[in-house]
């Protein structure tokens, strides 16, 4: 889409509007809004110094909370309360705003809504008086996406309207029946990086230049993809809030709406996901209709719903995550230009189809176009907030018995039917991620039980120890949508055409990706079985306790999960070592393997190589090992991570590799992920920027370079001359990819993630094929699923893995090998049949037989060639040993590999088969 727009500074600035968005959306008053509040009120342009979503004007964090502060020193109707510290430590606050005899009974409020959210013991008559007596409790955020400033704009001026606006009946209305909790930004760290930026840029030909950075401190832009694992602060902070106050309903805002719309609202488009109780789904949509109602009413045009793009079945988003909570959650995505500078459109920037202007059902005003300003997207955000929080105020006794039932209708689900409970092991190939998995669950308000004494089920025996998921309680949902395979719709763009992309991916099945073994509950559980669970919990942490790593065995540090009651209480097998020898043997399959191994290098120990055996006569290998000498307190590491651990001797010595992560200035979320964790295992590495390829020499300062998954334009030619100051532009280069390659050919090693391995077969001309290149999305589709692949153990960077291994895959390059080739495939897809294991994949015969993982010699080096994403969203946990063993593949350990296996012969090819060359796929 091309967009012709007018930004020049001196042009004349539209005059905002003297009276407060209130009287546009309650229709009351013709007078300043100042006029209808007690003088001690202070206005948002007291503090700011200008009208709220004036052009060119952007609040910060600190100016924001500023105002809040003031705002709730002078209101008795609006209370803040710091709930946590960002990934910068900056605090966080939660603006709750009622009418002051609501904030007052806050407690009990916060009582009501805990019963009705979890259920059992109540009847309906009790829940019904409760819903009577109880308000509805309202989520709206200021958004976690920075560079979509305006919702992080909105909510200072609706703070305002709201503390201000008794006087109209629909405002007085909403604060005695509606408690609201209101965040000024859930990323706060985010929206004052990016206003100062905005700022530095202001006036000059880079003013709508995009951020060289991420706007939160790993993740960028999937910081709204991380609602279930809860890896960032910023998600732990938001799901603990969320669980200690059970909202009726969480809203969402984001930007931008699709072109021309100038804002999308609900309902969802499809697929949406088959675990969330209807009731939810209606609310959703009545909500929604509810939003372009009021929109209508106030002319604001260009609301669409539905349509083809914001589908609602992947539940890492932050809102969605709650659905499955009996919260009705959802989102909005508004228009948006560029930060606080106006943009102007005409009907000839609107695509073909669109320049009739012909209404739709869904799409019944549309935008004609024209000027669209910061203050036209918070307007609209303002008249969708204030509308959820009418009708939360008309259908408050709904809304709270809706909640109860939607709880005593799940668990009556699986009291009568399956599954009826999912035992974990404790027992497994790396007993800590079971930890990870659990501990997650809990801090998401799943209850967890463990045996007290072995039991027999179906058959099968579970020992002491083992955990419980019962999923006879509220939130089941959670767990049945983490926990089952996904089968993503054939959804198609039209009659037999392209299939109909997912928004985002199309599965995620949780124990699959963590590696960790679970057993489903088919038959209900007897009474041996339930007379022998104990309930889980434990001493607790304060959020802001003053701990360096309260629990040093998972993958959070500081207070992490230890926060929740239950996450405290699930700890893995004390860790323990047998045998005898003077080493200890540490097993990759072990994620801490590397957290020792890596401490043991920062303390001086020796770490040296055991090497697997290749396979033979269809026979799987084995895989290699670790072994540490001289381990200053040795027994207190293996007990803090947990491992499982044995006596050897040492091998092959391995010195600490040094490790550079390439990281672009057209900025990477999945370079965020692989710096995240990275971080999380102690590696010690350093950030390689374009500057520091140029400068070459790349063999002097590094064993291994590791590019997470980006593409080729990213990596060479970065941003464009003139769309970005001069320091951040421009990618490494021609000149960058002859320095990559002398670093190779010299003795280093190069690790490819997913679409960057196509970069690295172009640019150093690998005698490597990507088989799916060129192939139609009617013919071949793969957008984020789990696939089986066969893994050769024995090749260092494959130890740890077993032989049939699930792993993450998303746009991901298939290989084949050329003539000229050197080295080893180290996993590849079966012969026959579909490796599919979760989500969508169409055109399966395209992988039969072909790698996915290559070892490619190259003059002295090595480029390590991964079509996978190992470390995608901090999620496969049985897959990050594969991205660990890589960053530890120097030239040692290289040179340890075994020379010859069976393990793969490249597929016979007939002539229309494969595409030469390295195009993406």
């Amino acid at each position: 889409m091309t967009t012709r727009t007018m930004t020049i500074r001196t042009m004349t600035i539209r005059t905002m509007a003297v009276a407060s968005v209130l009287s546009l959306v309650t229709g009351v008053g013709a007078g300043p809004a100042e006029a209808q509040a007690p003088n001690s009120v202070p206005t948002p342009e007291s503090v700011l110094g200008h009208p709220v979503g004036a052009d060119f004007e952007l609040a910060t964090y600190e100016t924001s909370i500023e105002y809040f502060e003031r705002l709730a020193a002078a209101s008795d109707r609006l209370e803040l309360r710091e709930v946590g510290r960002s990934s910068f430590g900056r605090p966080v606050y939660l603006a709750l705003i009622s009418s002051a005899e609501n904030l007052a009974n806050l407690d009990r409020h916060r009582e009501i809504a805990q019963r009705l959210a979890h259920p059992r013991g109540l009847t309906d008559e009790e829940a019904r008086q409760l819903a009577a007596e109880g308000k509805a409790l309202v989520w709206v955020d200021g958004g976690l996406h920075a560079s979509e400033v305006a919702h992080a704009q909105h909510t200072i001026q609706l703070a305002y309207d709201l503390v201000t606006g008794d006087a109209d009946p629909e405002i007085a209305a909403i604060l005695d029946n509606v408690i609201f909790m209101l965040w000024p930004s859930i990323n706060p760290d985010g929206q004052s990086l990016i206003v100062d930026w905005y700022r530095s840029n202001l006036g000059t030909p880079y003013e709508v230049a995009p951020a060289p950075f991420l706007y939160q401190k790993y993740v960028g832009h999937d910081n709204n993809r991380d609602g279930y694992m809860i890896n960032q602060i910023e998600s732990r902070y938001t799901t603990r809030v969320a669980r200690q106050w059970e909202p009726h309903i969480l809203y969402n805002h984001h930007q931008s709406s699709p072109f021309p719309t100038r804002i999308w609202i609900p309902p969802f488009a499809e697929p949406i996901s088959p675990h969330v109780h209807p009731l939810m789904w209606r609310m959703v949509n009545l909500i929604g209709m509810a939003m372009s109602q009021g929109l209508e009413e106030r002319g604001q045009r260009g609301a669409t719903h539905m349509g083809t793009g914001f589908d609602n079945w992947y539940p890492g988003f932050m809102d969605h995550a709650h659905n499955f909570h009996n919260v009705v959650s959802f989102l909005t995505e508004t228009a948006l230009y560029r930060y606080a500078t106006p943009g102007f459109y005409t009907i000839g920037d609107f695509p073909a189809s669109e320049r009739d202007l012909r209404p739709e059902s869904l799409y019944s005003s549309p935008w004609e176009g024209g000027w669209w300003r910061l203050r036209d997207a918070v307007d609209y955000m303002l008249t969708a907030s204030i509308s959820v929080l009418d009708v939360a105020a008309k259908y408050k006794t709904d809304l709270l018995y809706n909640r109860y039932q939607a709880g005593r209708d799940i668990i009556a689900q699986y009291e009568e039917g399956p599954p009826y409970a999912y035992f974990v092991p404790q027992e497994q190939r790396d007993p800590v991620a079971a930890v990870e998995l659990l501990r997650r669950l809990a801090f998401n308000g799943i209850e967890i039980d463990q045996l007290a004494r072995a039991v027999n089920h179906q058959g099968l025996d579970h020992p002491a120890g083992t955990w419980v998921i019962r999923m006879d309680q509220e939130f089941a949902n959670f767990v049945r949508q983490l926990f089952v395979l996904q089968e993503y719709p054939d959804l198609r763009e039209y009659p037999e055409g392209p299939p109909d992309q997912p928004y985002d991916v199309s599965g995620w099945t949780l124990p699959v990706q963590m590696g960790v073994r679970v057993i489903e509950a088919a038959s209900p559980l007897g009474a041996e079985v339930r007379d022998a669970l104990a309930p889980l919990s434990g001493e607790a942490l304060a959020w802001d306790a003053a701990v360096e790593d309260a629990a040093p065995f998972d993958a959070p540090i500081g207070v992490g999960f230890d926060s929740h009651p239950v996450a405290a209480a699930i700890v893995p097998p004390t860790g323990r070592v047998t045998g005898g020898g003077s080493a200890l043997v540490v097993d990759p399959a072990q994620n801490n393997a590397f957290k020792a191994v890596n401490r043991a290098w920062a303390t001086g120990a020796r770490v040296s190589w055991v090497p697997g055996r290749p396979g033979a006569d269809g026979e799987p290998g084995t895989g290699g090992r670790y072994a540490i000498s001289g381990l200053p307190g040795e027994a207190q590491i293996v007990r803090d991570l947990g491992l499982q651990a044995t006596r050897g001797s040492g091998g092959e010595n391995l010195r600490p590799p040094r490790i550079g992560l390439y990281r672009p200035w057209s900025p990477s979320s999945d370079e965020g992920w692989t710096r995240w964790t990275l971080e999380r295992y102690g590696f010690d590495f350093a950030s390689l920027y374009n500057a520091d390829v140029l400068a070459g020499d790349l063999d002097s300062r590094y064993d291994v370079i590791i590019m997470a998954d980006m593409s080729r334009g990213q990596i060479v030619d970065g941003f464009a001359k003139g769309s970005v100051p001069p320091r951040y532009e421009g990618g490494i280069g021609p000149d960058g990819i002859r320095e990559l390659d002398a670093f190779v050919r010299g003795g280093g090693t190069l690790v490819t993630l997913n679409r960057s391995s196509m970069f690295a077969i172009e640019a150093l001309h690998l005698p490597v094929r990507n088989v799916v290149a060129g192939l139609s999305r009617q013919d071949y589709f793969q957008s984020g699923s789990i696939v089986e692949l066969l893994v050769d153990p024995s090749h260092p960077v494959m130890a740890g893995m077993p032989e049939r291994a699930a792993v993450v895959v998303g746009q991901s390059p298939v290989f084949t090998t050329e003539e000229e080739f050197e080295g080893r495939v180290m996993a590849r897809y079966e012969t026959e049949g579909s490796p599919l294991i979760s989500g969508y994949l169409l055109g399966a015969e395209h992988l039969a037989g072909y790698a996915a993982a290559v070892d490619v010699a190259h003059g002295e080096g090595r480029v390590v060639l991964l079509g996978m994403r190992p470390q995608w969203r901090g999620q496969p946990f049985g897959n990050f040993r594969i991205l660990f063993n890589a960053a530890l593949y120097g030239r040692e350990l290289a040179d340890a590999t075994p020379e010859s296996s069976d393990f793969w012969t490249a597929p016979e090819e007939t002539e229309d088969e494969g595409e030469p060359g390295g195009g993406g796929s």
